[in-house]
């Protein structure tokens, strides 16, 4: 995908993740939204930098960088959402154009990919980066409303309050 595909796939992502996150459709939404579109943008934008100094699609487009930038929010406070901005730049490479990632390099060169993308200076590179974006955030939804409630039940029958 180019950085055109990149930057509007992290910015419909930032208005739909904002938005399960602060359904209330008033300031704070916004707020929510402007809160998650910058990081994610930059992380959107993050993995391509690999052009500038090595392998591309390889790089920094695996999953020990994405499990580096996940970590910063939880060791360093901040980049909150930067991380899911590199998540949805992976899923925009691997399920929305032909070529794959290898997600385990430097360990690995392999690239693993989906065959359902199209070629990056395709037609329809437009109309595939919009439809994985639709599945980033049905993913995001599931994650957002199902996982606190899978979790929370899960915890009260193992200590037996149901």
């Amino acid at each position: 995908m180019n950085k055109r595909g990149h930057v509007l796939n992290a910015l419909l992502l930032s208005l739909g993740i904002g938005y399960l996150l602060e359904p209330s459709g008033d300031v704070a939404t916004v707020e929510m939204i402007a809160k998650v579109s910058v990081p994610m943008v930059l992380g959107a934008l993050f993995p391509d930098v690999d052009t500038a100094f090595g392998p591309h699609r390889k790089a920094l487009h695996n999953l020990f960088v994405l499990g580096v930038i996940a970590a910063y929010p939880v060791y360093f406070e901040n980049l909150q959402y930067v991380w899911i901005g590199v998540l949805s730049h992976f899923g925009l490479d691997l399920f929305g154009t032909r070529r794959g990632l290898a997600l385990l390099y430097p360990l690995w060169d392999k690239e693993f990919d989906v065959p359902i993308g199209v070629r990056v200076d395709s037609k329809y590179s437009t109309a595939m980066m919009l439809a994985v974006t639709g599945f980033e955030l049905v993913v995001a939804a599931a994650i957002i409303y199902r996982v606190p409630q899978f979790v929370l039940a899960e915890g009260a029958r193992m200590v037996g309050l149901f």
